[in-house]
């Protein structure tokens, strides 16, 4: 592993000059210094070692939440109210036990560094990881890691995750034990190895149990935002067979439901709609939707108790933790027995 010691020898200045650059404390240091340091620490893909800095510095208690996306223009990740409240059950829980949360999105694992080398984290809690690239940069972390809603599973890190594949199942069995026939799916782009992707496979589950061929003509995937699931409503009503859709996002549901609506369709005379998480929005859309509940409250503090117990240096009983979901009826499918 790449030290101090490393990038001093290689920039020609002592340790404790590149040791200020790294903590930001710089004021009495050339540009050009500073410049020669973050070039090295650069190419020698310097980590800091957040175990060393612990023996040297008292706790910060001061917990990061990163979260790992490849953001667009005009959009942020707290504009999904999932998000929004799983991050209030953490920063709560958090404060109860007299820690603050931090919040950092990062695209990459430079950004990553960049981050930790500036702020001395206790522990970091994560959303949003792959079995990727960036995945891979976190192992050398020595950090206590929590892990929100990840399938990937490695010695060392802990992760509260649920039953998304279960969840999609009952959402798409509901609607065929409502008489229909003709669903849809709707999503975010769905990749390989995550929370999506058993979404998805819980849906063609359901098909498959009930004999319904699945169709993959009907599986619409955009973005989560307003004019995206405009995008998807025009792909919806080029398919008048459609009788429901499964979406996996209640956020997204919300989307489409107005996007419908604009194309003068009626919902759920016209078409029937289950979402997934219950988020308050939920049950405020017209009609209220009726969805996938998940505990997000539930779902924070155990993160915090995890995160509590690594930094507490206790032997875990387990390092997994898979939440439950049930059907919230409401009014947005209609009965076609």
């Amino acid at each position: 592993m790449v030290t101090i010691r490393d990038i001093a020898e290689a920039t020609g200045v002592s340790a404790t000059t590149v040791s200020n650059v790294i903590h930001g404390k710089d004021n009495r240091v050339s540009a050009e210094t500073i410049q020669k340091i973050n070039e090295a620490i650069k190419e020698l893909g310097y980590v800091p070692n957040m175990s060393a800095r612990s023996l040297v510095s008292s706790s910060s208690r001061v917990i990061g939440f990163v979260n790992h996306v490849i953001t667009r223009e005009n959009t942020n990740f707290m504009e999904d109210p999932f998000h929004s409240a799983a991050i209030g059950a953490i920063e709560a829980t958090l404060r109860e036990n007299g820690y603050f949360l931090m919040l950092r999105t990062v695209e990459n694992a430079e950004e990553l560094v960049t981050f930790l080398q500036r702020w001395n984290m206790d522990g970091l809690f994560f959303t949003g990881i792959f079995k990727d690239k960036f995945f891979d940069s976190l192992a050398g972390l020595h950090i206590p890691v929590v892990l929100l809603d990840s399938y990937v599973h490695t010695s060392g890190f802990c992760n509260v995750g649920l039953e998304d594949f279960t969840g999609s199942y009952n959402a798409t069995k509901h609607l065929i034990e409502k008489g229909h026939r003709h669903i849809g799916f709707a999503s975010p782009n769905i990749k390989d190895g995550g929370v999506l992707q058993e979404r998805f496979l819980g849906y063609k589950s359901a098909l498959a149990e009930a004999g319904i061929p699945f169709e993959k003509g009907i599986v619409f995937q955009q973005e989560m935002d307003l004019n995206s699931c405009r995008l998807i409503c025009n792909d919806i009503v080029e398919h008048p067979e459609l009788t429901g859709l499964v979406v996996s996002a209640d956020i997204m549901a919300a989307g489409i439901m107005t996007g419908l609506k604009e194309k003068g369709k009626r919902i759920p005379d016209d078409i029937s709609i289950v979402g997934f998480d219950d988020i308050s929005l939920s049950q405020l859309v017209d009609p209220p939707l009726t969805t996938i509940h998940q505990d997000m409250n539930l779902k924070g503090r155990l993160a915090v108790d995890f995160m509590l117990q690594l930094l507490s240096g206790k032997t875990l009983d387990t390092t997994e933790i898979t939440l439950s979901t049930r059907l919230v009826e409401r009014s947005s499918v209609k009965d076609l027995r």
